[in-house]
């Protein structure tokens, strides 16, 4: 092997482990390539963000307990998307929302566990004790950013899209003028990043909050819940610089 060949393959690994031990670190993805999204739970809110991101370039996969339902979504939005299970949904992704009934989240953490593990999860959810049972009175309690990392263990879980209702999530998209706010929560820098990146890739602006903790402050609730507010009156109302 030549001097100047091993000079070279030095050189290459020595590029990789930089863009490793950045990516350690949660530094945001280098491209702006195309990413494998797996939707679990294709309603209001799962079905509208599949438009949205497969008209960004994304591939998706959405899913639900009845797949055969979604195939008439998946063939208006063309090649980038298909149907499948939720657990085919889990596998595909190289990011999965989770847009389920809070109640489903327990089963749903325990039933696709393996398949969630590492995974960066967007977390839409939020707890109704009227439709989720005496569940959601704790988790309201004590905050969804507390409650949902217990039902979905071992996963990168970033708190986003709850705050919005689905008619307001269509319609505002790619507004005119400032953006309308969509807040987020996370304990993982990449995962917050990528999920910065996916606000944006739906037409709206991220403001992230800060760690899951904090989470709370967008709940159910709050008097931010579900108000329409660019990122700066959002900011001011959250007390965030």
């Amino acid at each position: 092997m030549s001097r100047k060949f091993l000079a070279k393959g030095l050189a290459a690994v020595a590029a990789v482990s930089l863009a490793v031990h950045a990516g350690m670190a949660g530094a945001a993805p280098a491209d702006s390539a195309p990413l494998k999204i797996g939707i679990i739970g294709t309603g209001h809110i799962g079905g509208t963000l599949a438009k949205l991101w497969v008209a960004a370039g994304h591939e998706v996969l959405i899913s639900s307990r009845h797949p055969e339902q979604l195939r008439p979504l998946a063939q208006s939005l063309g090649p980038k998307a298909r149907v499948g299970t939720p657990r085919e949904a889990a596998l595909f992704g190289d990011v999965v929302l989770e847009s389920v009934p809070y109640g489903a989240l327990p089963q749903l953490g325990q039933d696709l566990k393996a398949e969630l593990a590492g995974k960066i999860v967007l977390d839409t959810a939020n707890p109704y004790p009227q439709r989720d049972g005496d569940m959601a009175i704790e988790v309201r309690r004590v905050g969804t950013g507390v409650a949902s990392p217990r039902y979905l263990p071992g996963v990168r879980l970033v708190r986003a899209f709850n705050a919005i209702n689905s008619d307001d999530l269509a319609k505002d998209a790619h507004r005119a003028g400032q953006p309308i706010a969509i807040p987020l929560a996370g304990d993982d820098a990449e995962a917050l990043a990528v999920a910065q990146r996916l606000v944006r890739d739906a037409g709206f602006e991220p403001v992230v909050v800060g760690p899951l903790s904090r989470a709370r402050e967008f709940d159910v609730g709050t008097p931010v819940y579900t108000r329409l507010m660019t990122a700066p009156q959002l900011r001011q109302a959250l007390g965030l610089k």
